[in-house]
Order: C-alpha cells, then sequence, then structure tokens
C-alpha cells in the first residue's frame, strides 16, 4: 500500500510538515511518500489565466501523485482560521480538470497543529466538511494544540494524552483499512 503525505503549507519551517513526517513514521510496513508543496506552486488561479494559458502541467503532476496513492495523510496549517493559500491554490487548479474529484475517491487521515490552543480546529472542521465533495473520505482526524509546547523534533508528541490519542487513531486505521 502505498501512502502520500504532505502538509497543506509552503514554509520551509512548517510545524504541519514536522507532524505529517512524525506521523508517517507509523506507517513504516507501508510505502510512504512525503510531498513538498513547494514542488507544486503555480500562479494564484484565476479564469483569466485558464483560458490565456490552460491548466499547468504541476497541477496534473499533483493529480498523478495523488492516483498513484492508496491512502493520504494529511496535515493542514492554519491561516487565519481557513487553509493556507498554498493548498488552496493547488485545489483550484486541480479542481479545473475535466472528470476529476481533487482528492481521487481516497481514503484520508487528516490532522492539524497551531501553536495556539485549538490546535488548527478550525481548519481542521472546513476541511471534514469540504473534503468529501473533492473526492476524500476523512476516516480519522488529529489536532494537536500548542505544538511548541507539545512536540520535539526527535521524540516527537511529548504529551502523553495526546500520544496515546494518536496511537489509538493509527492503529484503528491500520486495522480497518490496511
Amino acid at each position: 500500500m502505498k501512502i502520500l503525505a504532505f502538509a497543506g503549507s509552503n514554509s520551509s519551517t512548517s510545524i504541519n510538515r514536522q507532524l505529517v513526517t512524525f506521523v508517517a513514521q507509523f506507517f513504516t510496513t507501508h510505502e510512504v511518500e512525503i510531498l513538498d508543496l513547494n514542488d507544486f506552486e503555480m500562479p494564484i488561479y484565476s479564469s483569466d489565466r485558464e483560458k490565456a494559458s490552460g491548466i499547468p502541467k504541476l497541477a496534473y503532476d499533483f493529480t498523478e501523485k495523488i492516483d498513484q496513492s492508496d491512502f493520504l495523510l494529511v496535515s493542514l496549517a492554519e491561516h487565519n482560521g481557513n487553509f493556507s493559500v498554498a493548498i488552496k491554490n493547488i485545489m483550484d487548479w486541480v479542481s479545473r480538470i475535466p472528470n476529476r474529484k481533487i482528492f481521487g475517491e481516497k481514503q484520508m487521515f487528516l490532522l492539524a497543529t497551531s501553536p495556539g490552543q485549538r490546535g488548527g480546529a478550525s481548519v481542521l472542521e472546513i476541511a471534514t466538511k469540504r473534503f468529501p465533495f473533492d473526492g476524500a473520505t476523512v476516516v480519522e482526524t488529529f489536532s494537536l494544540p500548542f505544538f511548541y509546547e507539545n512536540f520535539d523534533s526527535e521524540k516527537g508528541i511529548l504529551n502523553n494524552e495526546l500520544q496515546r490519542a494518536l496511537l489509538e487513531k493509527v492503529e484503528k486505521i491500520k486495522s480497518e483499512f490496511f
């Protein structure tokens, strides 16, 4: 089984990239590819650009990565209570591909973290409601609040209760979907 993992952020120091990379290690018996959204940076979507130049090749490249995977592991950055422009722009371009749902009818473990107490709860709520329309089945979610207090780059999640909650969700996913 192939798992495609990425953070919905284009920051070189993305805490969501750190989280998704950490969670990906629990799926080591499967092939895991971790994408960097910076490799799929395109002009900001507009209908005028689409008419003038068509859909960028990078939008098709992104869908190819999704189509070659069996499961999606995604950690969303929350910018002002919503998606980052990095993931939103990719979604806007991919949505223009004819007969295509953005996430290709894949199952998804959806994560988020932030420095604050809600841990990206707003973007998780939005995505959990929106992504099924875009071809994702969100099978589980996990929020990590207070990232800088609860995460260490070498040790992972420091809070035992949060670590246990994550591991329970990972084991549930493995038993039900792998």
